[in-house]
């Protein structure tokens, strides 16, 4: 990480962000940094970057934070979207910009929280944004990939945009029916490099990604698909869906699997989300990587964080 990037040494970033897979205690982290600013004086926001939190009535399948989570940290971003609206990640731009210019404003530190990795490159660049298709076709996409497979379609991108399709796995249906639908409307694929972080950060940002040993981690995705629909998960999604939840609110992890009942489904689809995660974590190589476990909590991970850090200047 450049010190343009982190700020000068021993000083500051203006924005911390912190990125992970799915179940890796990204909220006990972030709880837990804003609290440890609070006992100092400092104040601070958590601003989500995660594409479904955004949803309102999606809070047990998207993996929001708890209610305990919110009373004892100021949550932004999550929760605010009409279950029945498409949302684009360049609307969510514009929201995440206004946040966290706003907390630097009032002297707060703005805390970047999340697992979608468009969504946080948005929230922290002034990224390319990809241009518009036709959600008809998108729609028509999505109802092939449904009747004929990700194999299919993929196999199509692979033809028409080789390049592309070896960068997006065909268990990643969200980008494969975006790309195709690219394709189709005669957009290059060029600019889905994965050219991740190509553009300077809007502030000097400190990026944090948490990770865990890979058994604990599929341990706590299993425990978490169980907790969901214990808690209410399968009626959560039929609630959405008769509130004529969106095509984009819809692909949220959970819709199809968990009103079947399958559960074993649904762990490997989101197993095969956090791989991916990963992947895309690794390959930035402005982040600084942090292993939760037994050896370093939540606790001792904002500790750690926080020991090189100062909160902005009010």
């Amino acid at each position: 990480m450049s010190d343009e990037e982190r700020g000068e040494s021993g000083s500051a970033p203006a924005v911390l962000a912190l990125f992970g897979p799915t179940s890796v205690g990204k909220s006990e982290v972030a709880v837990a940094l804003s609290e440890q600013l609070a006992a100092s004086g400092a104040g601070s926001v958590l601003i989500g970057a995660d594409s479904m939190q955004l949803y309102e009535g999606l809070s047990l399948v998207s993996g929001v934070a708890s209610e305990k989570q919110r009373r004892r940290a100021d949550h932004r971003l999550i929760g605010c979207v009409p279950i029945d609206v498409e949302f684009s990640v360049a609307q969510y731009s514009e929201l995440a910009h206004a946040e966290i210019d706003g907390a630097l404003a009032a002297g707060v530190q703005p805390i970047v929280v999340g697992g979608s990795g468009l969504y946080m490159q948005a929230a922290l660049t002034e990224m390319p944004l990809r241009p518009q298709v036709s959600p008809g076709l998108e729609q028509g996409l999505q109802a092939r990939l449904e009747a004929e497979g990700a194999e299919v379609l993929h196999a199509e991108l692979a033809a028409g945009a080789p390049a592309a399709a070896s960068r997006i796995d065909a268990g990643d249906r969200r980008r494969l029916v975006r790309a195709l639908a690219l394709l189709s409307e005669g957009h290059s694929l060029d600019d889905q490099a994965g050219g991740l972080w190509i553009s300077q950060m809007r502030h000097p940002t400190r990026l944090i990604g948490l990770v865990r040993e890979r058994d604990e981690l599929y341990e706590r995705i299993d425990a978490r698909v169980d907790a969901i629909a214990a808690a209410g998960g399968a009626e959560e999604v039929a609630a959405a869906l008769a509130a004529g939840a969106s095509r984009t609110a819809q692909m949220a992890l959970g819709f199809r699997e968990l009103p079947r009942g399958e559960l074993q489904e649904m762990k490997q689809a989101t197993r095969r989300y956090a791989k991916r995660q990963l992947t895309w974590l690794r390959r930035l190589e402005v982040a600084e990587l942090f292993e939760l476990g037994q050896a370093r909590t939540a606790q001792q991970a904002a500790e750690e964080i926080l020991a090189t850090v100062k909160p902005p200047a009010a």
